[in-house]
């Protein structure tokens, strides 16, 4: 079964114990991903928030309520199988890291950024040996080839799944080192989402709030607090 699914049949909904982890049942029937591969996931955790998922699914299915299930579709359907391309996209996002590009003006924007994103290219320096250059402005500034090296051998230590839930992340934030900090527990989730934000903030400070611009900002920020939900379960 997959999220593509146009109405709910079954009645029931099961956590069922296998030799790759764990996986979900409808009405005894094992649930496979888009590409019909079994459904398995490696902590009981996350299969019970799949099995919740599909458990709450009234009359149409809705994939845009079943982040879980699309998280897991992703690692087993995406990255196990493309591993190598994929770690090559997220590992690109270090030559143009959010972090390292500043503004130019105003000097208490400069400021803020300064203060939220330096002590995390300085955790990336120090426990990564992954030193990245900053610049003002949106030119490209060329990074340290070593660096961008060494960021993607720490993506490398993780898992298709855990992997999956970093895609999100770094998506979501821009930045390849920030994820990484946050994964290594040198950052809590609120502080990074926090300071993934400083630009738009200031425009929202200077210019006033806009509804749709906020309704995307909680989309983004329930994403990203998913993401690190499925990392913490994986741990």
């Amino acid at each position: 079964m997959n999220p593509s699914l146009k109405k709910r049949f079954w009645e029931t909904v099961t956590v069922e114990v296998l030799d790759q982890g764990f996986g979900v049942a409808l009405d005894g029937r094992r649930i496979k991903t888009p590409a019909k591969a079994d459904l398995a996931v490696p902590v009981r955790a996350a299969a019970d928030l799949i099995a919740a998922e599909w458990d709450a699914q009234d009359g149409k299915v809705d994939p845009e309520t079943m982040p879980a299930t699309r998280w897991a579709n992703a690692a087993i359907d995406k990255v196990t199988p493309q591993r190598a391309e994929v770690l090559a996209l997220l590992a690109a996002y270090g030559e143009s890291d959010l972090l390292c590009y500043r503004a130019e003006s105003p000097v208490e924007l400069l400021t803020l950024q300064e203060q939220a994103w330096d002590p995390v290219l300085d955790w990336a320096k120090t426990v990564l040996d992954a030193p990245l250059n900053t610049t003002c402005g949106v030119l490209p500034v060329d990074q340290p080839n070593q660096s961008v090296a060494n960021l993607r051998s720490a993506l490398e230590r993780y898992d298709s799944f855990q992997i999956a839930a970093i895609h999100d992340l770094i998506s979501i934030s821009g930045s390849l080192v920030l994820p990484l900090a946050l994964c290594d527990g040198a950052l809590d989730v609120d502080h990074a989402w926090k300071i993934t934000r400083i630009d738009e903030d200031w425009q929202a400070k200077l210019w006033g709030r806009d509804d749709e611009a906020e309704e995307t900002a909680r989309a983004k920020r329930a994403s990203f607090s998913f993401a690190h939900q499925m990392l913490c379960l994986l741990r």
